[in-house]
């Protein structure tokens, strides 16, 4: 008998192989974004939501997944290195309350998501949205964060500044006193940053294209 998370991890792990969030998941299949999100799989009333045969034909197509694989994805345990990681739209990243002052995710709002190879405990997910990071990052990309990774030149990072400004750029400069970053859309304009006015800054390790 098929289980109520069972079919519900069948959905992550169906996001995560295409390397997207259960919303960024729900939105490319063309349903409301909110369809798959965890607080969607319980009613107010504490009772167990099931996901429609629709929408899991919907997800599949967006996927350009078939049903068998779907089945394996409930029956089988994980067993390729996958671990949960936070996830969050970028454009929530500038708000208040989901990082602590080292740049570390942190507080509620989260969603989660498995992904492959992640080995740094304290990586999270920003999820793109719109076209302003053409051509590196697209509509529905995630990014995965590592705040612990070494940050070089030429790296493409995520920069937070001490007024809340959350913005994705390669490094091109750092100094005591500067933050040279180009950006990766040609139609915007390159920053530079006195050191003291970013809060952190965290290197991009890996993005799902």
């Amino acid at each position: 008998m098929l289980t109520h998370a069972q079919i519900w991890t069948a959905l992550d792990r169906l996001a995560a192989r295409a390397g997207l969030t259960p919303s960024g998941l729900a939105k490319r299949a063309g349903l409301d974004p909110t369809t798959f999100n965890k607080s969607k799989r319980i009613t107010p009333d504490g009772r167990t939501r099931w996901p429609s045969t629709e929408s899991i034909a919907k997800a599949l197509a967006a996927a350009g997944t078939g049903f068998d694989t779907f089945v394996t994805l409930i029956s089988d345990s994980v067993r390729d290195g996958r671990r949960a990681v936070p996830v969050i739209g970028f454009a929530q990243a500038g708000a208040g309350g989901f990082f602590d002052d080292g740049g570390f995710p942190s507080g509620k709002g989260w969603d989660e998501v498995a992904f492959p190879g992640i080995h740094d405990e304290h990586a999270y997910g920003l999820e793109i949205a719109g076209d302003s990071m053409l051509p590196a990052y697209r509509d529905g990309d995630v990014i995965i964060v590592s705040p612990v990774s070494p940050v070089r030149r030429g790296d493409r990072v995520v920069v937070k500044t001490r007024e809340g400004e959350v913005m994705v750029k390669e490094l091109t400069r750092r100094t005591g006193k500067s933050i040279e970053l180009k950006s990766l859309n040609a139609g915007h304009p390159d920053r530079t940053l006195a050191a003291a006015d970013v809060a952190w800054i965290a290197r991009i390790v890996w993005a799902s294209q």
